[in-house]
């Protein structure tokens, strides 16, 4: 079995690589508007957002960003099949601009486009990121009536286009082998997340001018991949910035295509890409062992299992879990801005979670394409 992983070094605005109606799932983070690491880039897609800043016009400048934004929504419209379903991770904007302190509403910007071009809108999730900074309070401290509410929270936006996904007969069974623990249902699609830290933003290269990514954790774009997705789905990320939503995907099994307009990105991705083989190994590696845990937790407080996976043979809580199927990768093969990754077959899958199961440490060492086992000492 293998995937395959393409990044275009190019503006999302003009998608002419992806054909209509063949992505299954969009998830993404887009520049965020009215945040001001973003300007410079917002600015140079259309001057006109830089004369309204510097006439303090801040809701002309708000207008036009999301005119920016609105041609790659176009774009992901029109390239998403029927049933698909778009995940957008946004946050709103606190900003003064002259001496007028507001919120820039973005999220209801983005919700307002897929309304108005007949998107159905989902139930979202709002991302708790809790700060720390001791000037996080702002407005007039203890006095009344100009402090402000903090901002500590993100959204994720889900839409679908058109009716729900139907699945044929073979298409079922990938279904089936795609599903999630009953556990992680009940994290996974609660309406907040508490559970996902935000990650280092900070850039070490000097192939950007950017100083910062915007990324989201591995953790976000995993979930929302295998919650709206199935194995072998095409999954398109329009601002893909340093690749997470991709290796996400290559964890996943899915395909994926991403867009990123700052070529100083290519190298960032690339080496990511190169070093990622044992980390989304052993991300899968800790979700069976955390499954695992799960079960035995339900054992000793008396809650029988009924149910067994089919090919590993643990206890799972429903009958739509019997037929999970993990895929772990064997190698990742670069051409050009192409990546083919390559997983192992379905009796190495068994033998990694048998060793799982018995508590053995597991070395995955790509180079050589093997596996170590190894007891762990009790």
């Amino acid at each position: 079995m293998k995937t395959v992983h393409k990044i275009l070094f190019k503006s999302s605005s003009a998608m002419e690589d992806v054909e209509d109606k063949s992505v299954d799932l969009v998830v993404t983070s887009p520049p965020y508007p009215m945040i001001e690491m973003w300007d410079q880039q917002f600015c140079q897609m259309n001057p006109q957002i830089g004369e309204a800043l510097e006439r303090l016009d801040g809701k002309k400048a708000f207008e036009l960003m999301h005119q920016v934004l609105d041609k790659t929504w176009d774009e992901i419209y029109r390239v998403l099949k029927d049933g698909a379903i778009t995940c957008i991770n946004i946050g709103d904007a606190t900003r003064r601009i002259g001496d007028i302190f507001q919120l820039f509403s973005n999220h209801s910007k983005i919700l307002n486009y897929f309304i108005r071009v007949g998107c159905n809108i989902l139930p979202d999730i709002l991302w708790r990121k809790p700060g720390n900074k001791a000037n996080k309070y702002m407005g007039s401290g203890m006095l009344p009536p100009s402090a402000y509410v903090t901002q500590e929270h993100e959204y994720i936006l889900i839409l679908r286009k058109g009716k729900n996904r139907e699945f044929q007969e073979e298409a079922k069974k990938i279904r089936d082998e795609s599903a999630y623990f009953w556990e992680e249902r009940n994290t996974w699609f609660s309406d907040i997340w508490t559970d996902l830290k935000g990650i280092d933003q900070k850039l070490s290269t000097n192939f950007t001018q950017r100083e910062r990514s915007a990324a989201y954790p591995f953790e976000l774009a995993y979930r929302l991949i295998n919650m709206f997705s199935v194995k072998g789905d095409l999954v398109l990320d329009p601002f893909l910035g340093t690749g997470t939503t991709l290796m996400a995907a290559m964890a996943s099994a899915r395909n994926s295509i991403g867009f990123e307009v700052d070529q100083g990105f290519k190298k960032v991705v690339q080496d990511r890409i190169q070093n990622t083989t044992n980390f989304l190994n052993d991300y899968l590696v800790n979700r069976i062992t955390q499954h695992l845990e799960f079960v035995k937790e339900m054992d000793k407080n008396n809650k029988a299992l009924k149910y067994k996976s089919e090919l590993y043979n643990f206890k799972v809580v429903t009958n739509q879990e019997t037929k999970i199927r993990y895929n772990f990768i064997k190698e990742i093969k670069e051409t050009n801005d192409m990546h083919e990754t390559f997983y192992f077959d379905e009796k190495m899958n068994q033998n990694i979670i048998e060793n799982i199961i018995n508590n053995c440490q597991i070395d995955f060492s790509p180079d050589e394409r093997k596996i170590t086992f190894q007891q762990k000492l009790r």
